[in-house]
């Protein structure tokens, strides 16, 4: 088996993106979601859990006004590209109260889950890779 030969079987791969980056540094936004794509595509189980500052990426009205560089197309298609590719998507609970966010009334349809940081720490005990943000 040549080296490369690694790489290309991703069946039961799970990969973790912690997203810890928001609208403060919108040129690190979009890349998580591409990835997180990408790695779908590729047949590995993809989650992206936002935590800290990331969470407001998740709150209505942000990346649908949000680019990560100028002319650059809105967060919120790159978030709707990785939904359609398979990625699931975590929001942090105990990270909302600090940024005012309600969730029930807050939160992108996007999102999958609003969780617990215990649900934070079994993905990454978990996972094959994990990548930050």
């Amino acid at each position: 088996m040549s080296n490369d030969a690694q790489y290309l079987d991703n069946d039961e791969q799970t990969v973790v993106i912690l997203m810890t980056s928001g609208p403060s540094t919108p040129e690190r936004c979009a890349t998580p979601f591409y990835l997180g794509s990408v790695l779908a595509a590729m047949d590995a189980q993809v989650h992206i859990f936002f935590t800290m500052e990331g969470v407001k990426l998740m709150q209505h009205g942000v990346a649908e006004n949000l680019v990560a560089m100028e002319g650059g197309k809105k967060l919120i298609d790159f978030i709707r590209d990785a939904k359609r590719a398979g990625v699931i998507l975590h929001v942090c609970q105990p990270a909302l109260p600090g940024y005012k966010i309600d969730e029930s009334a807050d939160i992108i349809e996007e999102a999958d889950h609003v969780s617990r940081a215990s649900a934070l720490v079994d993905l990454i005990l978990g996972c094959d890779k994990l990548i930050t943000f």
